[in-house]
C-alpha cells in the first residue's frame, strides 16, 4: 500500500449504517470532550508480499456518552471490521480478510476520564 490507510477506513466506517458516519474520525483536531467518537490510528503493519499484499495494523477507539453506549459502538465498529471488510473494495483496494488482535476493551481516557474502549484489528490490502 503506497498511500496512508487511514482514510480509507474512515470511508468503510462513516458508510455503515449503524456507525454515526460523524462520529468517525482519524484525527482529534476538531473534538469536544463528550462528543461520541470512533478515533481510528494506525498502529502498524507490514509488507507481506512485494508489490503485492500489505496487512496495516489499526487501533480504533471509541468513546461514548457512558460507559453501555461505548461499548455498544466499539463492538459495532469490531463486527463491521471482521464480518463486513473482507471481501470488499475500498478506494481501489480489495481487502483480502480483517483479523483481530485485539478485542475492545475498556480504556477510559486518561486526560478526560471519558467513558472508552479501544480495540485493534489487521486488515490484509491488495491492490484493485
Amino acid at each position: 500500500m503506497n498511500q496512508d490507510p487511514i482514510p480509507l477506513v474512515v470511508a468503510f466506517l462513516r458508510a455503515q449504517p449503524d456507525i454515526p458516519a460523524e462520529a468517525v474520525t482519524g484525527t482529534f483536531t476538531d473534538r469536544t470532550a463528550g462528543d461520541t467518537t470512533v478515533y481510528v490510528l494506525h498502529s502498524g503493519g507490514r509488507r507481506m508480499v512485494r508489490d503485492r499484499m500489505d496487512r496495516v495494523d489499526i487501533v480504533y477507539d471509541v468513546y461514548g456518552k457512558d460507559r453501555s453506549a461505548a461499548a455498544y459502538l466499539a463492538f459495532r465498529v469490531r463486527a463491521r471490521l471482521l464480518e463486513d471488510l473482507p471481501d470488499s473494495v475500498v478506494s481501489g483496494h480489495v481487502v483480502l480478510d480483517v483479523e483481530e488482535l485485539d478485542s475492545p476493551a475498556w480504556n477510559p481516557d486518561q486526560q478526560s476520564d471519558e467513558p472508552a474502549f479501544t480495540g485493534e484489528v489487521a486488515i490484509f490490502f491488495t491492490a484493485a
